[in-house]
């Protein structure tokens, strides 16, 4: 419990400088907080972190498009650094031949050469009658139940595998639930109102909300829990909730991502800031231009290859893997979180939740909201 008659330098120790960090030190400080951020990493901004390579804000911790249906939030960001009208068209690669994502009228013309949508509706039930089933019992016979089996081995099957290190048969039905069947000529892979990158990069935001707030990189926090502790009267922590309990019940799974980049003496590589790579065959499962995010001129561009893993120590965690045993798991930190009002846990890692960068933001918007 936080000792309420001790002297403390800072009302808030916040660990890691991500969105959930940046935002909730960023609203304690308009409410007159005194805040420290400390990160392992040497700089903030967590995986919005941009690289600037040739001119070219490099995204180096995979593409971060920003998207949202909450005007409050994008107004929030919009406040730091203006967002640009860039919008998420993805292609996917098969064997040489492109198709247009997420799956639309586009799609269904280059798959089968249907024109309109009763004929692309007519070819899915087709394929649904003939290779569905009754009560799917994995995500690949989840998967051809909605979209058909052409959809199926051609756009989701390799991919999927390649995401989650594991077949499709052994995964289990409710990763793909529901899988979006675009009957239009949209390429706009998000249906939400608000979407764009920052103008000059995600470094400008970051820099935004840290503004008049003490950081100090290149510290990790628990290796010197102790004395960090004794700093704040109470401590946001936004890393991994299972390390912070010392792994007493068992380490959380995660999948994690490598990353290669490649300088091309060109100015434009692929034609698209991302492109899927869906056979098996290919280990990395997208490329991402990096200069199409904010419509770059530069002379040379900057590629990057994508490529899925498990988890390791010593690895970033990327994705929480969320199944029945990690979500018991995880119910038995949090149990111990919630019994402590000295801390705070916040963020994809210390909530053991997958968050897209406007639910981050609304979330820690929300926890400051109680200071």
């Amino acid at each position: 419990m936080a000792d309420v008659t001790k002297k403390y330098t800072y009302d808030y120790l916040i660990v890691g400088a991500g969105l959930f960090g940046s935002v909730f030190a960023h609203e304690a400080k308009k409410k007159g907080k005194k805040c420290l951020i400390v990160d392992r990493r040497n700089h903030t901004g967590g995986n919005t972190f941009c690289e600037n390579i040739e001119g070219i804000n490099v995204h180096k911790y995979g593409a971060h498009i920003f998207h949202t249906n909450d005007k409050k939030i994008w107004d929030y960001v919009n406040q730091f650094v203006p967002f640009n009208r860039y919008t998420n068209s993805p292609v996917a690669n098969f064997k040489g031949k492109l198709y247009n994502l997420p799956f639309n009228m586009n799609t269904f013309y280059q798959m089968w050469g249907t024109k309109t949508p009763n004929e692309a509706k007519a070819k899915i039930d087709e394929q649904v009658q003939e290779f569905g089933t009754d009560r799917p019992m994995n995500l690949e016979e989840q998967a051809i139940n909605l979209v058909g089996k052409d959809i199926y081995e051609k756009l989701i099957k390799g991919y999927t595998e390649k995401q989650w290190g594991r077949k499709a048969t052994e995964l289990p039905a409710f990763i793909i639930k529901r899988l979006p069947l675009r009957f239009t000529y949209d390429n706009n892979y998000f249906n939400d109102k608000y979407q764009g990158i920052p103008e000059g990069g995600y470094n400008l935001l970051t820099e935004g909300l840290l503004e008049g707030i003490e950081v100090r990189l290149g510290i990790d926090y628990l290796q010197d829990r102790e004395s960090f502790d004794s700093l704040a009267e109470k401590v946001v922590y936004t890393g991994n909730i299972d390390e912070f309990f010392n792994c007493q019940f068992g380490q959380l799974d995660y999948r994690t991502l490598r990353f290669e980049n490649e300088t091309h003496e060109m100015e434009n590589y692929q034609g698209n800031a991302v492109i899927n790579y869906t056979e098996y065959e290919i280990p990395y499962t997208r490329i991402i231009e990096h200069k199409h995010f904010e419509f770059g001129k530069q002379k040379k561009t900057v590629i990057t290859k994508e490529f899925s893993s498990e988890w390791e120590n010593g690895a970033e965690p990327y994705y929480p893997v969320n199944n029945d045993k990690n979500n018991e798991l995880y119910k038995k930190y949090k149990a111990l979180a919630d019994a402590d009002d000295k801390y705070i846990f916040g963020g994809r890692l210390a909530e053991y939740k997958y968050y897209d960068m406007h639910q981050v933001i609304g979330a820690a918007l929300k926890k400051s909201e109680s200071i």
